[in-house]
């Protein structure tokens, strides 16, 4: 007990530990005023009752449609673009580390592509919602699976060879999704797929959640976990193996980790750009490059993003604005004032 309270104490002195609790509670925050932004409004005097209902006998004096809101379709939606941001600034953060370069995001090696044309395939044979985003899924690794075989044929420079392989998997599969749209039905099928393909957490169920939750958990965990080793792989190839790692089994980690929760998040959201890419740039400002500290800070910064963008997609016009248009709309600013800062 008393190692554990001195660990608390070493956290809460370090200033990375009150960045964390701080950034902890700005995502609380941006949780319940998800919950009561929209179309239909919510008190928070009422969330809170009603919340708290779920486990203390509080009589029941709202109305019933304001408890069906919260919890079926609120709160799904509200943990959906917590567990995607999240997933996709950790991919990111991961694989900037691996790679050696700021510019990296998640679908670097194919799995968004992948992905989006397993679900457009889906759309395209009238397969139910579980069989787009299992098929979604299912492509997004067997993209990066194929662009990791084709890198291995090559010797020299197998991290340059991973990264153009990885481009020509994400045209290929880009080439067989609009190939699907080509074809597909003006009337039904095409205005699905090019939905999905803009990203959307509109009919988001606990069910979807289900399915992303588990390999999201994993594949972050893992990461967690070797987050010291991504550390010393970012140092340089060379450095990391005099200092004893293994850095052909450490890298094939590290990309089957954040394939896996990348994957999974764009399986139930759609493509969402420029989140992976963005969010590790302002959590590397905020900690530095420590991977300690920065995929921690990813993971709760994407996840507040993500929320602060969804609550403006829903909620800024009379129809829903899809994610990934906003995304791109405030990160391609952003980078843009990244390279006029760099270059001052």
């Amino acid at each position: 007990m008393q190692t554990f309270i001195k660990k608390i104490e070493l956290f809460l002195k370090d200033r990375a530990g009150w960045q964390i609790s701080f950034l902890i509670f700005l995502l609380v925050i941006m949780c319940m005023i998800s919950i009561a932004v929209g179309r239909f409004n919510i008190s928070p005097f009422e969330i809170i009752r009603i919340l708290a209902s779920k486990f203390l006998p509080i009589e029941k004096t709202w109305d019933p449609t304001l408890e069906t809101v919260i919890f079926n379709v609120r709160l799904p939606r509200i943990i959906a673009a917590i567990l995607v941001g999240a997933s996709l600034s950790t991919a990111g953060a991961a694989y900037q580390g691996m790679f050696k370069n700021p510019l990296v995001s998640p679908d670097i090696l194919g799995a968004s592509a992948g992905a989006g044309f397993g679900a457009a395939l889906a759309i395209f044979c009238s397969l139910n919602v579980f069989a787009i985003q299992a098929l979604s899924f299912c492509m997004g690794i067997l993209a990066v699976s194929f662009t990791y075989m084709v890198s291995c044929k090559v010797r020299h420079d197998p991290l340059l060879a991973l990264v153009l392989s990885g481009i020509l998997t994400s045209s290929l599969f880009a080439a067989a999704t609009s190939l699907l749209k080509y074809v597909a039905d003006p009337y039904d099928k095409l205005p699905a797929i090019t939905f999905w393909l803009m990203g959307s957490l509109a009919s988001m169920t606990v069910h979807d959640i289900k399915i992303a939750v588990i390999p999201i958990f994993l594949g972050s965990i893992v990461l967690y976990l070797v987050r010291w080793k991504i550390n010393v792989l970012a140092l340089g190839e060379e450095e990391a193996r005099a200092l004893g790692l293994n850095t052909n089994r450490l890298k094939i980690l590290v990309i089957f980790c954040a394939t896996l929760i990348t994957a999974a998040s764009v399986s139930i959201s759609g493509t969402i750009g420029w989140v992976g890419l963005l969010v590790p740039h302002i959590a590397r400002m905020l900690v530095g490059p420590n991977y300690k500290i920065l995929l921690p800070t990813s993971f709760l910064i994407g996840s507040i993003y993500l929320l602060l963008v969804d609550d403006i997609a829903r909620n800024i016009a009379a129809i829903e604005v899809p994610l990934g248009i906003l995304t791109a709309l405030i990160g391609a600013p952003f980078f843009i004032y990244l390279f006029s800062r760099r270059k001052e």
